[in-house]
């Protein structure tokens, strides 16, 4: 079974973060990490890790990206912190809205 591709974009975060990160996926730009297969085991518990030490530090932005069929634009979003854009669901099509 072929994993989906994962990416995370982090923004204002603590050093922590890269550390973590870059041991589990590829930083490709500062910020930017991309895995082409995550499996969901290990997406939930990376996730977990920086869900954790976000309620702690409380700073900065955090989105994870990944390809799920059963969402709304094939596309899976998890937001820690503000995101600058609101994502919005339009019958099965992901738009983004300017706040």
């Amino acid at each position: 079974m072929k994993m989906p591709m994962t990416v995370i974009v982090t923004r204002d975060v603590e050093a922590r973060y890269r550390g973590f990160l870059a041991s589990v996926l590829l930083e490709v730009a500062p910020g930017v990490y991309v895995s082409p297969d995550l499996s969901a085991g290990v997406r939930e518990r990376v996730w977990n890790v920086v869900r954790d030490w976000y309620e702690a530090l409380g700073r900065g932005a955090i989105a994870m990206i990944w390809r799920d069929s059963s969402c709304a634009g094939g596309l899976a979003l998890r937001y820690l912190g503000d995101p600058p854009k609101e994502i919005c669901d339009v019958e099965g099509i992901l738009l983004v809205r300017k706040l």
